[in-house]
């Protein structure tokens, strides 16, 4: 049976995972679609994306745990999978505080089973979601592949690590061609309610303060959800025996200036709540983005302007504010 065109998204009703998964159904691709709808976050937001797939033709949906290994060789079993894309995983760096066995449980168990079923079925492309939380205590900017990251500062960021280092022993001993991608703090419409550009929307919208930590000093590299896909799409597409790619805007703006540009996208003015930096937290992140560049044709168009406007037009018209 031919294994070519069927591809598994883990994390599929997702914030990336329901972009890349609709990208994919329009370019004609077939769809294996997994995800438990864990209530780590509203989980009518993640039905509702799951709706909007589900009337595409090539998608196929099964509500299951990755750690639950017999129900992911039946779906093996039933579709001839060519390529995995794994983004499902226990998100959030200050969750990882309150809850660390979930992260166990989905980013490094669910990560093995996924990579023994990939080594058993043949598969010809694994990629995966890594994370800029890598790079932890590295102070250098901007961040490159090149660096070592050994010093994560939260249990999250350690299991994204983990996953690297589990998928570079797979490929070296099974020759499973294996891809990571470090995520730049992804942002967007059908974005995260748990990130802060919706935090953020949300609060100034219902007249609530907005919690501004280590008082807003404080940069990120904030990468549209558009390139996201372009850049993982490429991946998905490529062919790497072990390759580890930074994809993020590559310009870091200043918590500050990024709360203005929201706040003039509202017409209204935010409450703030200075604080104190949060365990796990970085005060900057920065992509180098020139392997990316080089290797996969990675060029984000999206300014962070542009972007905010995009997502609180989402925004108004999903919620009717």
């Amino acid at each position: 049976m031919s294994r070519k065109n069927v591809i598994l998204v883990t994390g599929a009703a997702g914030f990336i995972g329901f972009h890349l998964t609709k990208r994919l159904l329009e370019m004609g691709e077939e769809v294996v679609g997994v995800d438990n709808l864990n209530p780590y976050y509203d989980v009518s937001l993640k039905k509702t994306r799951l709706k909007i797939l589900e009337y595409a033709d090539g998608f196929t949906f099964y509500r299951e745990d990755l750690e639950n290994l017999d129900a992911l060789k039946g779906i093996f079993r039933t579709h001839p999978i060519s390529k995995v894309c794994n983004l499902a995983a226990q998100a959030g760096v200050r969750h990882s505080l309150k809850d660390p066995f979930s992260y166990e449980r989905s980013n490094l168990k669910g990560f093995l089973n996924l990579m023994e079923l990939s080594r058993e079925y043949g598969v010809e492309n694994f990629l995966y979601a890594s994370s800029s939380s890598v790079y932890g205590k590295n102070t250098k900017v901007p961040f490159s592949t090149e660096d070592r990251v050994d010093t994560p500062v939260s249990l999250y960021g350690a299991t994204k690590r983990a996953n690297e280092l589990i998928a570079h022993a797979y490929s070296h001993l099974y020759e499973i061609p294996c891809t990571g991608l470090r995520y730049f703090t992804v942002y967007g419409p059908w974005g995260r309610p748990d990130m802060a550009l919706f935090l953020f929307t949300e609060a100034i919208l219902d007249d609530r303060p907005i919690k501004v930590y280590n008082h807003g000093r404080m940069k990120r590299d904030f990468t549209y959800i558009d390139d996201i896909v372009e850049g993982t799409l490429s991946a998905l597409q490529g062919s790497f025996r072990y390759e580890i790619f930074n994809l993020g805007n590559s310009q870091s703006i200043e918590l500050l200036e990024f709360i203005r540009f929201i706040e003039e996208e509202l017409g209204k003015e935010a409450k703030k709540e200075m604080l104190p930096m949060q365990p796990g937290d970085v005060v900057e992140t920065s992509a180098d983005i020139e392997r990316s560049r080089k290797l996969l044709g990675f060029n984000p168009k999206t300014g962070i302007r542009d972007g905010i406007k995009r997502f609180i037009a989402w925004y108004r018209e999903y919620y009717g504010k």
